[in-house]
């Protein structure tokens, strides 16, 4: 199946690398033009030339996720460079280790920061502009320890655990305003963020995929990718786990 986002215009958060990357990369092949926000300058235009030599429409922004500003801005270019703005990712996400009794208050708030509050602040400045389209879809990318604990991420189970609720919430909200919000619900992917991980972390999680392999960023990106297209235009406020049958088993 070809152009499955033809007509569609994507703003993806945090698109420079990892799960984001492998996602604007899908969404350009299956005709979306894609709009890269990422503080990473360098890996963003590189993902907008290799996007480009394939034949894709991609540029790029930068975007702190935590600044309502950068936000604004990021819509606002979406909206001029391509007409519109039809689809939402909030992917930017960070990740470090702490259980209750070693997590600073400062790493709380970064957490909380980037993983949940840039989500709020995105579907916040998206709204108008992906309520104009008519037809707009926002995909949200949770993690499964936003359905899970363990003893040793609290701020990052904190955040992820809040996006469940905020799409569901904004599900309901736009329900009869032509916006649908999904979540996603990676499993062990392999991203950038694993270096962040502990040897045991990666250890216990390794041992807790009944699939026994980790998976690739396409994986979640196919997952967006049909989230995103009208093929999934009766599907809102869903929850789809992308993790070898991890969840299954809890």
């Amino acid at each position: 199946m070809a152009d499955r986002l033809a007509g569609k215009s994507a703003l993806i958060s945090g698109g420079a690398s990892g799960l984001g990357e492998a996602q604007a990369i899908l969404y350009a092949r299956e005709g979306a033009a894609v709009l890269i926000g990422d503080v990473q300058a360098e890996k963003g235009h590189a993902v907008v030339a290799a996007i480009e030599s394939e034949g894709g429409k991609a540029a790029f922004i930068h975007l702190d996720v935590s600044d309502a500003g950068n936000w604004d801005a990021a819509v606002a270019d979406a909206v001029a460079r391509f007409g519109k703005l039809t689809t939402l990712v909030n992917n930017a996400g960070i990740f470090h280790p702490g259980g209750i009794t070693q997590e600073t208050r400062q790493g709380w708030d970064r957490m909380i920061a980037i993983n949940q509050t840039a989500v709020f602040l995105g579907m916040k400045a998206a709204a108008p502009a992906l309520l104009a389209s008519g037809n707009a879809s926002i995909v949200n990318i949770s993690s499964l320890y936003g359905l899970i604990g363990s003893p040793n991420a609290i701020s990052y189970h904190a955040s992820k655990a809040a996006v469940r609720v905020m799409g569901k919430a904004g599900a309901l909200e736009f329900a009869k305003q032509g916006i649908r919000v999904n979540t996603i619900f990676p499993g062990q992917i392999k991203t950038p963020i694993l270096g962040e991980i502990t040897p045991e972390q990666d250890a216990a999680i390794k041992a807790s995929i009944p699939m026994g392999i980790v998976g690739d960023p396409m994986d979640i990106a196919y997952a967006s990718l049909y989230l995103a297209s009208d093929e999934a235009k009766y599907v809102s406020g869903a929850e789809l786990w992308v993790d070898g049958a991890w969840y299954a088993g809890q």
